[in-house]
């Protein structure tokens, strides 16, 4: 059974290093009907095409043909209006935290409005740093045991392909509504611009002061990504950032 608008989710692997893991996570993608697999700064230059890879791909060296490699996430999920980074740490900063079974809804409401997702998963050894998880607007875990909770990336990617699959068959709940146009958020991409356009701006006024920035930009950054900006937002904020900048 195929799985309605399966083109509109992204399966980002950010900085990978074994070849294996990549060629697992397209497997386990093909077995439950997704296909975009999206690798960004990859520690071996065209990890999808190494033998260990192929190998453990099996029947599914169509996704890794398909795949795309490139050196920056922020290009990667361009136009997405949901960004999903997997990850089991607290953080101080960053985007909102959900548990997978709640994001599993918002992934499916999502895309039932035509709306792309992207989800995002860390390098093997460290799990997604703090700069990825600025690109992102929720950070997301899988529930497990508490006392040790890490997995396997190609493991991780089964579990929520899986699941995902199975929330996405079911379809949306009407209850979980969202009201937002999803056409008409912000990509994290366009905030994190905004937000560069900020601190300069913010330093020509001398408000922000770059020899001792405390924590004022991951302030702003955690504030604007709970906000859910629209474009047009993002068009205002950066005009106001253009005029700090100008009366400098």
């Amino acid at each position: 059974m195929n799985i309605d608008h399966a083109h509109l989710l992204r399966w980002v692997l950010v900085e990978t290093s074994h070849p294996g893991n990549v060629g697992s996570a397209a497997r386990a993608l093909k077995t439950m009907g997704f296909q975009d697999l999206r690798l960004v700064s990859p520690k071996i230059d065209g990890i999808a095409q190494q033998p260990e890879a192929l190998s453990l791909a099996s029947g599914a060296s169509d996704v890794l043909d398909s795949s795309i490699e490139s050196d920056s996430l922020q290009s990667t999920i361009k136009d997405c209006a949901l960004v999903m980074g997997l990850s089991s740490r607290d953080r101080e900063f960053g985007p909102p935290a959900m548990d997978w079974q709640d994001a599993r809804k918002l992934i499916a409401n999502t895309i039932g409005h035509q709306g792309q997702v992207a989800l995002v998963f860390g390098p093997e050894r460290t799990g997604l740093e703090n700069q990825h998880l600025s690109l992102c607007t929720h950070r997301v875990w899988l529930d497990a045991n508490p006392e040790y909770p890490s997995i396997n990336l190609a493991q991780a990617i089964m579990v929520c392909a899986f699941t995902l699959r199975e929330t996405l068959l079911e379809g949306v709940s009407p209850d979980f509504d969202d009201p937002l146009d999803v056409s008409a958020l912000a990509d994290p991409a366009a905030v994190a611009a905004m937000l560069a356009h900020w601190k300069d701006g913010l330093e020509a006024i001398g408000y922000l002061d770059p020899a001792n920035p405390k924590k004022l930009m991951p302030r702003l950054e955690a504030l604007f990504t709970r906000s859910r900006l629209r474009k047009e937002e993002i068009d205002l904020l950066r005009g106001i950032a253009k005029q700090m900048i100008l009366r400098k």
